[in-house]
């Protein structure tokens, strides 16, 4: 399948634009076009001429946007925005305050200094549908979750800073992009939303 090239925001005037909500599940990548024999965006049923607003690497999971709107493409995408996306991370080990308040702080990736808005340890396991496959299971090593909310979008951004104070990501999954939160929305389902309900 060819690949789809993000659209001008001066096309496609006479008809409105389109902003999809999607629960990304594990293992798909965020485009259209095939590498290897991953999963992408084409095997859902998604209207034609839209395009993700910014990614989910992989091996991650939860609330992806796809739209055909420029200039609501730009506006999430621009850093000088800051829209706020929050995340839930189920980590190696039994972090430390010291290790969760770091990551607010701040610390020091390969391409440069990276910080969470917020980040707190949940003191409850987030009712999530089962992924699949399933996290491997360590009797010997227990499982944390946190919650961390950024206003960037760096490559494995979220992964990279839990590695960075000692807690590996075991299983991340993006539950809201500005005021949009993923809700009840089944993995591999979508639905359309307004430009209000996330910026």
């Amino acid at each position: 399948m060819p690949a789809r090239s993000i659209p001008n925001r001066t096309r496609r005037q006479s008809r409105p634009t389109r902003i999809i909500a999607f629960n990304k599940p594990y293992g798909v990548l965020s485009q259209f076009t095939a590498e290897g024999a991953a999963a992408t965006l084409a095997g859902f049923g998604f209207p034609p001429d839209v395009y993700p607003v910014g990614r989910l690497d992989r091996d991650s999971e939860g609330l992806l946007l796809l739209s055909d709107d420029g200039s609501f493409i730009h506006q999430l995408l621009n850093p000088r925005f800051g829209h706020e996306r929050v995340y839930w991370v189920q980590v190696e080990g039994n972090p430390a305050e010291e290790a969760i308040a770091s990551l607010v702080e701040g610390v020091i990736l390969k391409d440069g200094p990276a910080r969470a808005l917020r980040a707190r340890r949940l003191q409850e396991t987030p009712q999530l549908p089962p992924r699949n496959p399933p996290v491997r299971y360590r009797r010997s090593i227990p499982t944390t979750w946190l919650e961390l909310t950024l206003s960037e979008g760096r490559n494995r951004q979220v992964r990279r800073m839990t590695a960075a104070v000692g807690h590996p990501t075991l299983r991340l999954v993006r539950i809201s992009i500005g005021r949009l939160e993923l809700g009840v929305l089944p993995p591999g389902q979508w639905r359309a939303v307004r430009r209000e309900d996330v910026v």
